[in-house]
């Protein structure tokens, strides 16, 4: 077979559609290599002739251009290039979104493209849910954590100083678009943290797929199409399924949020950005899986599995050596799944069952945190 012709094979079979359920709102989750810049992938999910796409300076001078010269030449299209970076997540920044929208006069049946990482995504998506109470938004995440993660499923905001995503709203957007060649230019450490969150789909919902990233971990991280594809593939799955079963995260969909509470403790406390979102979930998946241990629901062999991967991944495995019992537990109390002061943690029966548990001892808990390795 030609060269070219074997190509043209390859990205077909990479090249694949899922669908997230949600009746009316219902949305298609494309994935595969080569999508930005090509019209057919975007233009069919855009409310009417405004478009704006916004991005950050690390992103703009790689695929804006590209994404534009994907759109058709009658419409009316704006830009706006933000700063990068986890902490330029927060209202200001999503108040220049506004700002650009009001300036350039867009009505209700404009377009917003997100072009970039989660930070970039969940604040387009705010701006979009509450711009003149609701406009069209498309998500094109080019980081991994994004193309599994928050690009799919609505969730939209912005971090407080005091709890991340503590500022925010349900919004879905039209369109996922996940062009896996943008993996390329990914650094090391963001592609690790992107896989923090696919190994998660294995630890709280399919034992094969996470049997599966044990033997293909390193295919992973050498950006082998296929099997990037697939481990896309399988975490949108897993994501859109929770999501069409519970939007608004009443239930199920909080079992999404394993090592998150861990986390997000890390994440606040070390300051947005100097800890990876994937490398604090990653430490958080671990001391999550502790705790199980603690509980009797897991044994020494399924421990030693999820630190072999979560290492394999290239995610740190110790917790920040400045963070305390309290330094945790202060920020854990300000988790969103909390009720009634109540620490609701996610943790596992088994690995590929969990689930969200609510009574946790106390002195476990802080014997987990308190026990758990620092560097």
């Amino acid at each position: 077979m030609p060269t070219n012709a074997m190509a043209l094979s390859q990205r077909a079979r990479s090249q694949r559609t899922l669908q997230v359920a949600l009746g009316e709102r219902s949305y298609p989750i494309h994935i595969g290599p080569g999508l930005l810049g090509d019209p057919a992938w975007i233009t069919p999910h855009l409310a009417g002739r405004q478009v704006m796409i916004v991005t950050n300076e690390t992103i703009a001078p790689r695929y804006l251009e590209l994404v534009r010269r994907g759109l058709p030449a009658d419409l009316e299209v704006h830009e706006l290039v933000l700063p990068d970076g986890e902490a330029t997540k927060t209202l200001a920044c999503v108040s220049r979104i506004w700002d650009a929208l009001l300036e350039a006069g867009f009505n209700r049946r404009c377009t917003l493209i997100a072009l970039g990482g989660g930070v970039i995504g969940d604040m387009v998506g705010f701006a979009a849910a509450s711009y003149q109470r609701g406009v069209a938004f498309i998500q094109v995440p080019t980081t991994l954590l994004a193309q599994v993660d928050s690009s799919v499923g609505g969730k939209t905001g912005v971090n407080h100083p005091l709890g991340k995503n503590m500022i925010g709203a349900f919004w879905q957007p039209r369109a996922v678009l996940i062009d896996t060649a943008t993996l390329a230019t990914l650094p090391a450490a963001e592609f690790s943290a992107g896989l923090a969150e696919v190994i998660k789909y294995g630890l709280i919902r399919d034992a094969d797929f996470l049997a599966w990233l044990e033997e293909h971990m390193a295919a992973l991280r050498a950006l082998d199409p296929e099997a990037l594809a697939w481990a896309i593939e399988r975490s949108c799955q897993i994501k859109a399924e929770i999501v069409a079963a519970d939007e608004t995260e009443q239930g199920v969909r909080a079992l999404l949020n394993l090592g998150h509470t861990f986390g997000h403790a890390i994440e606040a406390h070390q300051g947005y950005g100097s800890w990876l979102h994937g490398e604090a979930v990653g430490v958080g998946m671990l001391m999550a899986a502790d705790l199980s241990r603690r509980l009797g629901w897991l044994g020494d062999a399924e421990i030693k599995r999820t630190q072999a991967i979560i290492d394999a991944a290239g995610l740190p495995l110790a917790a920040p050596a400045d963070m305390g019992v309290e330094e945790f537990l202060v920020r854990m109390r300000l988790d969103k799944k909390n009720i009634d002061q109540s620490i609701r943690l996610v943790l596992m029966r088994a690995l590929g069952d969990a689930e969200v548990y609510d009574d946790t001892p106390a002195g476990l808990l802080e014997a987990c945190i308190q026990d758990y390795p620092r560097k």
